[in-house]
C-alpha cells in the first residue's frame, strides 16, 4: 500500500504543522527554520532531527508509519517524546553541529 504523504525522510514540508505541538520554544525553533529556504544548515539539522525523532531510517513502505503518512507519524512521534523542548533543542544543535562538520569536510 502507498501512501502519497509518505517521504524517504521528513519532508520539510512538515515543519510548520509541527510548530504547536511542543512548548514556546519549539515553537520559535519551528517558526525559525520553516522559513529558512534550501539546504540551510539548520533547516538541514532539522530534518537529521526529526528523522532521527521518528525513526525514519528503518520506515519501510509496508510499515504501519508508512501507511499513516510522515504527516500523522511525525505529530505522533512529538506528541509522545517525553523529554522536555530543552532535550529536543539540545539533540538539534548536536545535529546542527553535525550538519556543519559533515559539510566542512
Amino acid at each position: 500500500m502507498y501512501n502519497p504523504d509518505t517521504d524517504l525522510l521528513f519532508p520539510p514540508r512538515l515543519m510548520a504543522q509541527l510548530r504547536d505541538l511542543r512548548g514556546a520554544e519549539w515553537r520559535e525553533l519551528v517558526e525559525r527554520v520553516s522559513q529558512l529556504e534550501g539546504a540551510a544548515v539548520e533547516r538541514v539539522a532539522f530534518v537529521l532531527l526529526m528523522a532521527r525523532l521518528h525513526g525514519c531510517v528503518n520506515c519501510q513502505a509496508d510499515s504501519f508509519h508508512a501507511m499513516q503518512g510522515c504527516t500523522q507519524c511525525s505529530q505522533q512521534a512529538l506528541k509522545r517524546y517525553r523529554g522536555s523542548d530543552q532535550d529536543l533543542l539540545r539533540m538539534f544543535k548536536e545535529a546542527q553541529r553535525e550538519v556543519e562538520a559533515h559539510l566542512s569536510g
